[in-house]
């Protein structure tokens, strides 16, 4: 945004913040802007009470107010600037009332791309994006310390307080979902390095079982790029695109998994790892840095929390973390990942609540390998048991909490076994998010002796 710097032009400006969550997002924009001295109004249909965590960071700040177990259309006329969370519906009444007023719609990450000296790199696509993201992070922390920054869908990371560190010729490395890049397709803007790693369903609760309006969202990583931006693509996005005969702008380049020489050591396992290392090399390369960073952050690169994350190794058993596998499609990559080395040694704990996807293939993958099988109730694995065959001995069980699921995983698990979390189902319900999904396995695993 050229018309002036981020430090006058929020000053005075009359702002709403459509959400402001428990996540620390909210909270961190809110701070940015109240700091800048803009007006703020903040609306979040959760009440004052379930917001509290949140609502007490933000308590020395006089310029905002408050509008809490509701909205209200007042909120969103008179504005300079609306600012939006993630997951606001698409066809938010509020959000439209200030379109109708002539106010911009505005999101963090975009926002912050608008006024950023930095580089920007954004990365987005169904799986991957996570590992992808934090290992360009990784490769060019070694190779430019003190230069990078990540943001985008990372947890409790705001974005637009980045601009207060970012300086000219930074790195700003985004994990972009695809309600993030709503925001950028409203600006009109890409970034100048763009990943798409994969399109696969996902999100269909929210997109009312409309793929391409899904699509959609997700193209805006590419669509707006200039001639000299670049846009790298999965195999399987590639064929996307090319389906759809999308027109892009920038170079196109494909990464396929043969680009990671073999003679290098990774770390983290599974054929969907490699695509995801692909994509991050091609990156690297594009930017410039040289091979011998390229190598080392690839090969001293662990993987990123929640992600077929090692907790621990106990009784000769391993524990899994693979929260964040929220589809089907999730718990297949880690399914096969860990049957290259543990083929029928995987006691599962899976399920919870449906995004309106099609769990026929995931019932079959766990009835062909896993050795047996935990489920987190909810309204996905109601569609899992149904898929199930009738005579099922592995299933252990349906289960309303973490703690009582590690209990019988362990119970039925042996030496040489793993018990993998990998619900390929969403977490609400049981648990406030993925997140705290994981980290209830994680301290149930770590209290055991």
């Amino acid at each position: 945004m050229a018309e002036k710097s981020y430090k006058t032009f929020f000053k005075g400006k009359k702002i709403t913040m459509l959400g402001l969550g428990l996540l620390g997002r909210g909270v961190n924009v809110a701070k940015f802007l109240a700091g800048l001295g803009a007006e703020l109004t903040i609306t979040d249909l959760k009440t004052a009470e379930a917001l509290e965590s949140s609502l007490k960071q933000l308590k020395k700040f006089s310029n905002i107010r408050y509008v809490l177990g509701e909205h209200k259309l007042e909120d969103f006329r008179n504005r300079d600037i609306v600012i939006k969370s993630a997951g606001v519906p698409f066809d938010s009444i509020y959000v439209a009332e200030a379109r109708a007023h002539n106010i911009p719609v505005e999101m963090d990450a975009s926002l912050f791309a608008k006024f950023s000296p930095a580089r920007i790199i954004g990365v987005t696509g169904t799986r991957g994006k996570s590992t992808v993201t934090h290992l360009v992070e990784h490769i060019l922390k070694g190779a430019y310390p003190g230069r990078v920054f990540v943001g985008g869908n990372v947890r409790g990371m705001a974005t637009l307080p980045l601009l207060k560190k970012v300086k000219l010729d930074d790195f700003a490395v985004f994990e972009l979902d695809s309600w993030q890049l709503q925001g950028f397709g409203d600006a009109k803007i890409s970034p100048e390095v763009a990943v798409f790693t994969n399109f696969l369903s996902d999100h269909m609760n929210y997109y009312r079982g409309d793929m391409e309006m899904y699509f959609n969202d997700k193209a805006n990583i590419f669509k707006y790029q200039k001639k000299g931006d670049t846009l790298i693509l999965g195999e399987q996005s590639e064929k996307e695109i090319k389906k759809r005969k999308v027109k892009v702008e920038g170079r196109v380049v494909v990464a396929h998994p043969n680009i990671l020489p073999k003679s290098w050591k990774v770390k983290i396992p599974g054929e969907h790892n490699r695509k995801n290392i692909a994509c991050a090399i091609l990156v690297c390369r594009t930017l410039g840095v040289p091979e011998k960073f390229i190598k080392r952050g690839v090969e001293t690169f662990a993987g990123v929390p929640g992600r077929l994350e090692h907790i621990r190794t106990v009784g000769g058993i391993k524990y899994v973390n693979d929260t964040t596998a929220t589809t089907p499609d999730g718990n297949r990559a880690a399914i096969l990942a860990l049957r290259e080395k543990v083929r029928k040694n995987i006691v599962l704990i899976a399920g919870g609540n449906d995004k309106n996807l099609d769990y026929s293939g995931m019932a079959k993958l766990i009835n062909q390998n896993v050795k047996a099988l935990v489920l987190i109730k909810g309204t996905a694995t109601d569609k899992i048991l149904a898929l199930l065959p009738p005579k099922h001995p592995y299933l252990l069980g349906v289960i309303g909490s973490m703690k009582e699921a590690v209990k019988i995983a362990r119970q039925n698990a042996k030496r040489g076994d793993t018990i993998l979390l990998s619900p390929g189902s969403a977490s609400f319900g049981v648990f406030k998010n993925e997140f705290d999904r994981g980290d209830q396995f994680i301290h149930a695993v770590k209290l055991l002796v």
